[in-house]
């Protein structure tokens, strides 16, 4: 079993979580690099803390969108959370402070800064990003490399929390503004539009015709137990993972040792297969003998990803 379904049931945006260390970064660039060989102009974006897309593709990307190096089509973006918190100041900024200034009488940093920390602000902007990168039509694909399992949870239920607090913010202020007797103002206009944008963009991650998720893991104790803990939680957000991906799995082992190994890691497949074999679409992605950097290796992943 394969990605190849993927090619037949293609999305604007295809998502990569699971435990760090588990290979889902090596999993995301492989399959960005597949698409990207195929004619899509496609991103791959990493969230993560410690991104390693430049390291997998053995040269500098950063912050702003750079083509890889021998790669027609593909384009890569390491965005961290201080990157995120300093474009929205730059898209909101002006907005928050205009409607703001209305009714207390601070300085614009400090309007800024106190709105930026409310909760799942950054996350939510997070997600505008990538839907912007495919609603302007400037790529056919995004692969979005999450980070690791907690961080990437966090990343998907906090914007229910920021779309609840705006639900609770016009009360607030039409408070506010009865005790100082104003009528209505910007701020009020500018929250719900704040909004219905969180809404807009929560319902296109959980739109299954426009958003895919792969799970990555490996066949040992914590990959299996984190993985099932990440079923779970991305249930109750309602997000359906079609693809689960088990990676570094022992093919054919050849000594004392990897016949060890296997024998641990068929226990948990097996476990794996039983739990969501009929739910998902399970990969077992081979153990190599050498990393998985460059795009010549990838391109050697990619064969195997997406084999007939």
């Amino acid at each position: 079993m394969s990605l190849l379904d993927l090619d037949r049931d293609h999305k604007c945006v295809l998502m990569f979580g699971g435990k760090g260390g588990v290979g889902k970064t090596t999993c995301s660039a492989t399959t960005a690099l597949h698409y990207a060989l195929a004619g899509n102009k496609t991103l791959i974006i990493s969230s993560d803390l410690t991104p390693s897309l430049s390291d997998i593709f053995e040269m500098e990307i950063g912050p702003v969108e750079r083509q890889i190096e021998g790669v027609e089509n593909l384009y890569g973006l390491e965005i961290g959370p201080e990157e995120v918190m300093k474009r929205w100041k730059e898209k909101f900024g002006p907005e928050v402070y205009e409607a703001a200034s209305a009714i207390v009488d601070m300085e614009y940093d400090e309007v800024i800064n106190y709105v930026a920390i409310a909760p799942g602000i950054q996350e939510e902007f997070m997600l505008d990003y990538i839907v912007e990168r495919v609603r302007d039509g400037g790529y056919d694909l995004v692969v979005w490399d999450t980070a690791p399992a907690g961080d990437t949870l966090r990343l998907l239920g906090l914007p229910y929390k920021f779309i609840e607090h705006l639900r609770m913010a016009p009360k607030f202020y039409l408070g506010v503004l009865d005790t100082l007797n104003l009528k209505k103002t910007p701020l009020l206009e500018l929250v719900e539009s704040w909004r219905a944008l969180a809404e807009e963009i929560t319902d296109f991650i959980r739109d299954p015709q426009k958003t895919k998720f792969m799970l990555v893991t490996i066949p040992e104790a914590l990959g299996v137990y984190q993985t099932q803990r990440l079923v779970r939680e991305f249930k109750r957000y309602g997000f359906d993972i079609p693809y689960l991906i088990i990676n570094n799995v022992i093919k054919e082992p050849d000594c004392d040792f990897h016949r060890k190994r296997r024998e641990m890691q068929i226990a948990y497949i097996e476990m794996l297969v039983r739990e969501y074999g009929e739910e998902m679409k399970i990969i077992q992605l081979p153990l190599f003998p050498y990393e998985m950097k460059g795009v010549e290796r990838l391109k050697e992943l990619e064969r195997v990803l997406f084999s007939p």
